[in-house]
């Protein structure tokens, strides 16, 4: 990628789908080489959050397309990244603000594209875009400076994302400690957002883990509970990583945590099979229905895959989708073990779910976590 002021003339740009559908727009942030990007598109329907959604590794390897017109009003700052860096393949926005106005900003966001090397398109008609992947699903697509024959071809032979390794592209390279709550939590990172190390950090002293780390070696470290995070693609590619959950999951003895790429990476492990929603949940307004109260709560979420009805055989299913009844939610019916589809930790997004942490505590109390913790706390003193 080559980068360019931000207030520079923006040079006529093209995005092209596999099947051949052309958007006409304006290049922004970087500069893709030889004037083509490529990448899965979909498209997110939050209202705001779009530094904490660009920020998300489990996007990586696709191109987030936004239903929301105005896109970068209120510019950009540190404290809301949820990575390091995006891990996205590009943007696609229909007006993107020049000015930011937020007490808050720090900078704009095309100066964010541009220091991450991320390359966008403006100007396009997102809501044909909206309707027409919805019609015909999340796929390819390809765009630039470069012709349209050249975006075409390379939208066609992009590679999609299914039974792609992309956790090992995001996962952290060794151990991090966070937090200083009074239980110990081992969360394994597959591409964790930064909203959930703070929650947990908040009960915790929270030690991230990379994807490949072996369930022995977690259970050594004597965990309150295990923490199975988000993360990006396809679940049932992971298979070395759906062994290691399944020896935690059989374990019994520490309460497993999962939230989105962890949910299906947990139902996967007790059997459960996944396959790939047409054209994914990514927004902050999904209602779900928590089976056990009838109460319904307003979610975030962000995935492309779900777990199959009807291939839980071993747990229970809390909660559904009201708008496609998509299983949102399950719990073990043998061991300490529960998960979510969607995000009880927002970033961005409502905060209806965040009880689930607290039910996370009340599990790992249950199993004698504040028995240990305070074991520990005596060794120590």
């Amino acid at each position: 990628m080559s980068a360019r002021s931000g207030s520079a003339r923006r040079d006529e740009a093209l995005l092209v789908l596999a099947d051949g559908a052309v958007f006409e727009g304006e290049a922004i942030g970087a500069l893709s080489h030889g004037g083509v990007a490529t990448g899965e598109a979909v498209f997110n329907t939050v209202l705001s959050g779009y530094q904490e959604v660009i920020t998300d590794p489990s996007y990586a390897g696709q191109v987030i397309a936004f239903t929301y017109p105005h896109i970068g009003n209120y510019g950009v700052n540190p404290t809301d990244d949820e990575a390091a860096r995006p891990s996205c393949r590009g943007i696609i926005v229909r007006d993107l603000a020049d000015r930011p106005s937020n007490w808050r900003s720090t900078g704009s966001l095309e100066e964010f594209l541009i220091r991450f090397s991320v390359p966008g398109i403006t100007g396009v008609d997102t809501r044909r875009l909206t309707r027409h992947l919805r019609d015909r699903g999340a796929m390819p697509c390809a765009f630039g400076t470069s012709g349209e024959a050249d975006l075409l071809a390379a939208a066609r032979t992009a590679l999609p994302i299914d039974r792609v390794d992309l956790v090992s592209e995001v996962t952290t390279a060794s151990m991090v400690t966070r937090g200083t709550g009074p239980y110990r939590v081992v969360a394994y990172d597959f591409g964790i957002k930064e909203a959930m190390v703070r929650q947990l950090g908040e009960m915790a002293t929270v030690t991230v883990v990379p994807a490949s780390t072996p369930a022995e070696q977690v259970l050594g470290m004597e965990p309150d509970g295990v923490f199975l995070s988000n993360g990006p693609g396809d679940p049932s590619g992971l298979t070395a990583i759906i062994d290691q959950i399944r020896v935690l999951a059989e374990d019994g003895t520490v309460p497993v945590f999962g939230i989105c790429l962890g949910h299906q990476l947990l139902a996967t492990a007790l059997g459960a099979s996944t396959y790939k929603l047409p054209f994914g949940h990514h927004g902050g307004n999904h209602p779900v229905k928590r089976l056990s109260t009838g109460r319904v709560e307003i979610t975030s979420q962000n995935h492309n895959y779900a777990v199959a009805e009807g291939s839980l055989t071993s747990s229970e299913i809390t909660h559904v989708n009201l708008n496609d009844g998509v299983i949102e939610g399950l719990a073990n019916t043998d061991t300490p073990v529960f998960s979510v589809q969607y995000h009880p930790e927002a970033g961005p997004g409502p905060h209806d779910a965040r009880y689930l942490f607290e039910e996370f505590r009340a599990l790992m109390d249950a199993t004698g976590a504040r028995a240990r913790s305070e074991s520990r706390r005596d060794v120590v003193g």
